[in-house]
């Protein structure tokens, strides 16, 4: 029974009855090795290793028949999809299908494949074409290969445009957040809303917002907690990933911010901010520093302004761990405007936030649907 079960795809385009067949890739595919490309010229002609395209040479490997990419040393689980013309590097593959064998299909597969089981290393990861060839796979007729092949070439260019999206967002915020805070010395920002003309003045943390220490939580972490735990790994992935307590230990509220104080060398997660957006639901842990604005401190700019903060981001040498002290917090010092300006630029920022947060999680969500995908249309 379930060797039958594995000649057919749990979900099938109509019209496809047949049973899959399984063979070893090297009758699907030539695996083709990448080279050395540091003696051509710059030209038009693109470079791909494992991490995408590098640069452009006048001299390609591959002049008119397309493949896909897949690392021979270093990232091995990421396969791509290559348009010819292109050249590939010696720690790239390029895997180019056999007659009857659809592009879009293999890639696909390629995907679906777990490579990181086929590492051959105990040190860089790496893969090696005899180990490819000799993976076993399933496939049906060259037409059901074409409808699967064109179902997830749509499927690819709707996420590739939701990434642009995203990425283009991403590069907005970057540089109105460059643009609506003063810069080099000066008082004044480059951009301001209408109405607004005066200088921004200079503050210390101390003055415009209250700070307090986060407590330890690790003997009150409960799976089925009614609260969340408020850690770095909390902030730094944006709450995506939650620890849970029985206990409400140290209280955060609304509009208060949560503010990273310890990191590994060169972490990402020192620094950053999470601003509370209800009261009774999150728990301040140790290492995380909670800010309280003032009254006329908006939370949103602070949190905007704050985050990341090149100051803050002085204390890791890179060499060991990152440990913001108290007095270094309250004494970092910045240019605010008046309250009716910060309220105007808060709002500004969470609505472009909001908006981003919206595009990843499309974003997410068509991941999630391809993964479910090529587990239910493949054998």
């Amino acid at each position: 029974m379930k060797d039958n079960q594995a000649k057919y795809p749990q979900l099938r385009f109509k019209g496809f009855t047949d049973p899959w067949e399984q063979r070893k890739l090297e009758k699907l595919v030539d695996v083709r090795s990448g080279h050395d490309y540091k003696h051509l010229n710059r030209g038009n002609i693109p470079v791909y290793g494992t991490g995408g395209y590098m640069l452009s040479v006048d001299k390609a490997l591959s002049e008119n028949e397309d493949a896909i990419g897949i690392g021979r040393k270093g990232t091995i689980d990421n396969p791509f999809l290559l348009k010819a013309p292109f050249w590939t590097v010696d720690t790239l593959f390029y895997v180019v299908p056999r007659v009857d064998y659809n592009l879009n299909f293999v890639n696909s597969i390629f995907q679906k494949i777990n490579w990181k089981k086929y590492d051959e290393s105990t040190g860089v990861p790496s893969l090696s074409k005899s180990t490819i060839n000799s993976v076993i796979i399933s496939f049906p007729s060259y037409e059901e290969q074409k409808q699967i092949g064109t179902f997830f070439q749509q499927l690819d260019k709707t996420i590739a445009l939701h990434q642009r999206k995203l990425t283009k967002l991403k590069e907005l915020k970057q540089g109105y957040l460059q643009k609506m805070f003063p810069k080099n010395g000066s008082k004044f920002p480059q951009l301001r809303f209408a109405g607004f003309a005066d200088a921004w003045e200079q503050r210390k943390l101390i003055e415009v917002a209250d700070y307090r220490n986060g407590k330890a939580h690790e003997k009150d972490i409960s799976e089925n907690g009614d609260y969340i735990v408020v850690n770095s790994k909390f902030v730094s992935t944006n709450g995506a990933v939650k620890k849970f307590s029985d206990e409400l230990i140290a209280p955060l509220k609304k509009g208060e911010l949560a503010f990273v104080l310890s990191d590994v060398p060169n972490g990402r997660a020192i620094a950053r901010t999470f601003l509370i957006d209800e009261d009774n639901k999150y728990s301040l842990n140790q290492r995380i520093a909670g800010i309280t604005p003032h009254s006329d401190t908006n939370s949103y700019f602070l949190h905007s302004l704050m985050n990341r903060h090149h100051y803050f981001l002085r204390f890791d040498d890179g060499a060991g761990q990152t440990n913001l002290s108290k007095k270094e917090v309250e004494n970092w010092t910045e240019l605010y405007p008046s309250i009716e300006e910060q309220d105007k630029i808060g709002s500004f920022f969470k609505q472009l936030d909001d908006t981003i947060t919206l595009h990843q999680r499309k974003l997410e969500k068509l991941q999630e649907l391809k993964k479910g995908y090529l587990q239910k249309m493949f054998c």
